[in-house]
C-alpha cells in the first residue's frame, strides 16, 4: 500500500511530466523526420539501388557465363566430332596407303618372278646350246677318232674319189 499512498512511487502519475514528455517526443519526431530520416532514407535507397544493380550485373554475368559454358560445350562437341572425322580419315588413308603398298609389292614380286622365269628360260636355252655344241664337239671328236682308226690313206682316197664321182650325178 505504500506504493499507492506516497508521492514518488512506481505507479504514481504526474500529468505535467507527461505533457513535457509528449512535447519533447513530438519535437524529437519532427526534428528526426526533418533532419535525420531523409539522409537515412537516402542512404537506404542508395544501398538498395546498389544492391539491385549488383544483382542485375550478377544475373547478367551468370547468364553470360552460362552462354559461354554452352558455347564451350558446343565447341567441345564439334571438336570431338572433328577429331573423330580426322581419325576416320587417317585410318582410311592409312588403309589406302597399305593396300597400295601391298599392290605395289605384289606387282614387284610378280615382276621379279617373271624376270627370274625369263632368266631361267634364257639360261636353259644357253645350257641347251652349250650342250648341243659340246655333244657336237664330242660327236665330231668321236667320229674323227673312229674315222682315224678305221680309215687309212688308201681308204680315204677311195672315199674322196667315190664322193667326187658321185657329184656329177647329182
Amino acid at each position: 500500500m505504500l506504493l499507492l499512498a506516497g508521492g514518488g512511487g512506481l505507479l504514481s502519475f504526474n500529468t505535467g511530466f507527461a505533457w513535457w514528455i509528449a512535447i519533447t517526443m513530438v519535437v524529437f519526431i519532427l526534428l528526426m523526420s526533418k533532419y535525420a530520416v531523409p539522409p537515412i532514407m537516402k542512404a537506404l535507397e542508395e544501398r538498395e539501388s546498389k544492391i539491385k544493380d549488383s544483382l542485375e550485373s550478377a544475373e547478367k554475368a551468370l547468364a553470360k557465363a552460362e552462354q559461354i559454358s554452352k558455347d564451350n560445350e558446343k565447341a567441345l562437341r564439334e571438336a570431338e566430332v572433328k577429331a573423330q572425322q580426322i581419325r576416320k580419315e587417317a585410318a582410311e588413308e592409312a588403309e589406302l596407303i597399305r593396300s597400295e603398298r601391298i599392290k605395289k609389292a605384289k606387282e614387284e614380286a610378280d615382276q621379279l618372278i617373271e624376270q627370274a622365269r625369263t632368266s631361267i628360260e634364257q639360261e636353259k636355252k644357253q645350257a641347251l646350246v652349250e650342250l648341243r655344241e659340246e655333244v657336237a664337239k664330242l660327236a665330231v671328236k668321236s667320229a674323227s677318232i673312229i674315222i682315224d682308226s678305221e680309215l687309212d690313206t688308201e681308204k680315204n682316197n677311195k672315199l674322196v674319189d667315190s664322193f667326187l664321182s658321185d657329184l656329177p650325178k647329182n
